[in-house]
């Protein structure tokens, strides 16, 4: 008996059409991604945290492999635009507690046709902090590299978006 639920699930799945959207991007990226990431010379840590992140979102949700320029299929040229962090939440004393953080990119991007397409995104992510205390490098490099994941995840949908199109 709880076997029907599971195929039910499998067959809606299957007859509908469903594809995840690595699928779509694939189609239009190529396997073999190359990725620059503007080193911003008023931050150049973010842009480097960016870079990161931007290496695992290429691994782990376009399912491509990273290589050299000439040997890709598409090209990412990517712009950390603003990064910003604002004060969400207040303990009983008015000391913050929690903030959020904004990031802006600017992405451009080669398709595997010769194509280019320009994309402005942001991310954000919520952190907590310790009352009467200020931000903390680790804290913030790691809020600036989720929120820069989220911006990347907004790329990803797009480019799928456009794909379907």
């Amino acid at each position: 008996m709880r076997l029907y639920p599971l195929i039910f699930v499998v067959l809606l799945f299957v007859s509908c059409g469903y594809k995840p959207t690595s699928i779509y991007t694939k189609e239009v990226l190529g396997e073999k991604i190359y990725a620059e990431v503007a080193i911003s010379l008023e931050d150049p840590e973010n842009s480097v945290l960016i870079k990161d992140a931007l290496n695992e979102a290429i691994v782990s949700q376009f399912r491509s492999d990273i290589v050299s320029k000439d040997k890709a299929d598409s090209k990412f040229y990517i712009n950390l635009n603003s990064v910003s962090f604002m004060p969400i939440q207040y303990d009983k004393n008015g000391y913050v507690i929690a903030y959020k953080t904004y990031v802006g990119l600017k992405t451009r991007y080669e398709d595997k046709g010769g194509k280019s397409h320009n994309i402005y995104t942001t991310g954000d992510y919520d952190f907590p902090i310790e009352s009467s205390s200020l931000i903390s490098d680790t804290k913030r490099f790691e809020a600036i590299k989720f929120a820069s994941q989220k911006a990347l995840d907004a790329v990803r949908s797009q480019i799928a978006i456009r794909s379907i199109k």
